[in-house]
């Protein structure tokens, strides 16, 4: 199953009746221009922008998109096109003549009535066209191919971002596996500290007071071991990176369980930092929590 993003536009043009309901009439109809456009959101945002002569496939619509886009915020606009010149509407002498004698009755009412602009009469023009019977089908007919479209869309741009965190997630198990064996060397260094500033202690002390410093010694010695132990933190982060890899590849809904666990990569990230006790541990860190951000950001579009 693809990865998809939830980022994607698809736009189609088409006639306003299907092939098989092709009449004179719907010859002069106007076109339809759908198109639909999406941006990540946390849930499912859908507006629609219609014309009022065919606000009545809203439902239909709405029920089309939802059963192949689970979240996002989208937005489907569609428009008519008016065959002729232009793409501008044809109005007749009746319509026209209608037109006025409505303005007249409402001038005569209101007389500070502003009359009618040429834009306007003409808007008004496109509005009274009838449309095809099957005006209504033609509309969810193309809107299909349209999410369609979309659909793959939003499936290269998955696959795309798939591999960025494939990339990421390989980058952070070379980190892991650089800081590992390094917990030790620090751990031995410190010791050798400790060993030092017995020696040294030692020698200024007297013999009654040999075994406190050396018991003081050990016990700070495995304190710090255990303050810098980042093995259970390392496996954790192993664990998440196995986890986020194979939702990659099992595909699907997966953009809330990764935005998770980036945000459990991060903790580990974070108490790696904190726990580290020597430079080349602490860079290590900060180059991990670098690449968690680069995750989080590309994650926050996937579906």
């Amino acid at each position: 199953m693809p990865v998809y993003s939830m980022t994607g536009y698809a736009a189609l043009s088409g006639p306003l009746a299907l092939p098989a309901d092709a009449t004179p009439e719907a010859a002069g109809a106007p076109a339809l221009r759908v198109e639909l456009r999406a941006v990540n959101g946390r849930f499912l945002d859908l507006t629609l922008r219609l014309p009022d002569e065919l606000r009545a496939a809203e439902p239909a619509l709405r029920e089309r998109i939802a059963a192949h886009v689970r979240r996002g915020k989208l937005e489907l606009r569609v428009s008519l096109d008016q065959p002729g010149d232009g793409g501008l509407p044809a109005p007749g002498a009746a319509q026209l003549q209608r037109l006025l004698a409505l303005q007249e009755q409402v001038r005569a009412w209101l007389p500070q009535a502003a009359p009618l602009s040429v834009a306007e009469a003409l808007q008004w023009a496109q509005r009274g066209a009838a449309l095809p019977a099957q005006a209504h089908e033609a509309l969810l007919a193309l809107t299909a191919r349209v999410v369609q479209a979309l659909q793959e869309a939003r499936a290269r741009e998955g696959q795309r971002l798939a591999m960025m965190l494939l990339d990421r997630v390989q980058q952070l198990r070379a980190l892991a596996a650089q800081a590992e064996p390094l917990v030790p060397q620090v751990v031995a260094q410190q010791r050798e500290r400790y060993l030092q500033r017995l020696r040294e202690a030692l020698g200024a002390a007297g013999a009654a007071d040999t075994p406190t410093l050396q018991e003081r010694a050990l016990a700070e010695a495995a304190a710090f071991a255990l303050r810098i132990d980042v093995a259970e933190e390392l496996t954790r982060l192993r664990s998440h990176l196995d986890e986020i890899e194979r939702l990659l590849h099992q595909g699907g809904e997966i953009g809330k369980r990764l935005d998770f666990l980036i945000q459990e990569l991060h903790r580990e990230a974070n108490t790696l930092g904190s726990k580290a006790g020597s430079l080349e541990l602490t860079r290590l860190s900060v180059d991990m929590k670098v690449l968690v951000e680069q995750m989080r950001e590309q994650v926050q579009n996937l579906e």
